[in-house]
């Protein structure tokens, strides 16, 4: 189920790095959606997002770890759903998405060994490099996929993000628990 391509690390260290994640942050466009961008005659700006993606979110943050937004691009559908799914730390416009980061590091009292990141595409590239767990979706860039630690088996908006949620939770020993609530 766990991928691993390019000069990535073996799944054992992926694993021991999973353990220490306190805050998993999200790109949005290519990880939380397919990359899609849908206007209407008005402008509007439609997005699709996967149920299972929030589920996974939900469960997450249910064992304790934080989740973030951060997206070089502004959406009022963004703000709604991490709204619905109760994350707090949204960014949006975010050109150099390491402003960002730093701000929820301090926010959040942690350092960067303590946080993953799920990216696509070369925007993402400067905060991969800083954090504990680096990842892509299967669809990312291709220098994308050479600088991330691990890379999921599903593309952004079919579940990728569902995919590094359960990992997180299985490397933690929470899965069970959030499978088990459900029997």
């Amino acid at each position: 189920m766990f991928n691993r391509v390019g000069p990535m690390l073996e799944i054992a260290e992926i694993t021991e790095r999973a353990k220490k994640i306190k805050l998993l942050i999200l790109d949005v466009d290519g990880v939380l959606t397919d990359g899609k961008l849908f206007f209407d005659d008005q402008g509007r700006e439609y997005k699709s997002f996967h149920a299972r993606d929030g589920h996974g979110i939900k469960l997450l943050r249910q064992s304790g770890v934080e989740v973030a937004v951060i997206s070089g691009r502004s959406s009022r559908s963004v703000q709604l759903r991490m709204q619905s799914l109760g994350i707090e730390h949204v960014y949006q416009g975010q050109e150099d998405k390491l402003l960002a980061l730093h701000d929820m590091l301090q926010i959040l009292a942690i350092s960067p060994g303590q946080a993953a990141h799920v990216g696509d595409d070369l925007l993402d590239l400067p905060i991969m490099r800083k954090v504990g767990l680096a990842i892509a979706v299967d669809d990312a860039n291709f220098a994308v996929k050479d600088y991330a630690h691990w890379c999921t088996s599903l593309p952004g908006g079919q579940g990728a993000v569902r995919e590094v949620c359960d990992f997180i939770m299985q490397a933690q020993g929470n899965l069970e628990t959030a499978i088990n609530s459900y029997l």
